[in-house]
């Protein structure tokens, strides 16, 4: 969260999103600066949010490989065998070097548990697993589906989103502005006052999961190919603003 003009006191007042009070003069400035800003008629506080919902252009798929051996190091061999044709597999599919990262390896035992006797390791599980960031939506499903083949066994799952969601937001920011400034003035006239400035701006955002749109999905040329959704990404900006009204 950011404060474009420290007001801490008087932001803890809100503690709903309207909140009026009277007030003749408040330090508003940074300690160290000793600066005060004198407010001669009555405050208002209000929180307003506004959302902006945008087609995804960025996807990571999260895959790889799960083998099991009666020891770590066979385990760890033949995962690794199968893990470089998957590798290489993605490459294929159009995936640069640069959005491959593995986000996880490990080696575990496999054990037995049976009643009235001591646990029992009958083997090892080694797990490789990557994730991938496909930047053309269409390859999505020829991403998934040429792993598979390859020997990926894992999908833990896909998340779409934006490569930079700034100008989206943006958007949302300017909006939910207007909003606040909208029912100040619906408060002002309420009151028999106006709005005369702005005192203080504090803001939040945030980005929430995809959520389906029949008509967007993505899939690879082939027809046969692993059918994949973008759907839309809604993105939330969220403004405290405090007015001084007069």
């Amino acid at each position: 969260m950011r404060a474009l003009v420290p007001y801490a006191a008087a932001l803890a007042m809100a503690a709903s999103p309207v909140a009026i009070a009277p007030a003749i003069a408040q330090d508003t400035g940074p300690a160290a600066g000793h600066h005060r800003m004198m407010i001669e008629g009555t405050t208002l506080t209000i929180s307003a949010e506004a959302r902006t919902s945008e087609r995804p252009d960025i996807a990571t798929v999260s895959a790889g490989v799960v083998t099991e051996a009666p020891t770590a190091e066979a385990a760890l061999a033949e995962n690794a065998r199968r893990m470089n044709a998957v590798i290489a597999a993605i490459k294929r599919s159009g995936v640069a070097d640069r959005d491959i990262q593995t986000s996880q390896l490990s080696i575990q035992p496999v054990t037995v548990y049976a009643e009235n006797v001591p646990p029992r390791v009958t083997g090892y599980q080694a797990t490789n697993t990557v994730n991938v960031k496909v930047r053309n939506l269409a390859n999505v499903g020829k991403t998934v589906d040429a792993l598979v083949a390859q020997g990926g066994n894992t999908l833990n799952g896909i998340q779409f989103g934006l490569n930079d969601p700034d100008a989206a937001l943006d958007r949302a920011r300017s909006e939910a502005l207007k909003k606040a400034r909208a029912r100040a003035d619906v408060y002002a006239q309420a009151v028999g006052m106006r709005v005369h400035k702005i005192i203080a701006i504090e803001e939040g955002g945030s980005i929430s999961p995809p959520r389906p749109v029949p008509m967007m999905a993505m899939r690879a040329a082939a027809m046969d190919s692993t059918p994949v959704q973008a759907g839309e990404v809604d993105l939330t900006a969220n403004v405290t603003v405090m007015f001084e009204l007069r």
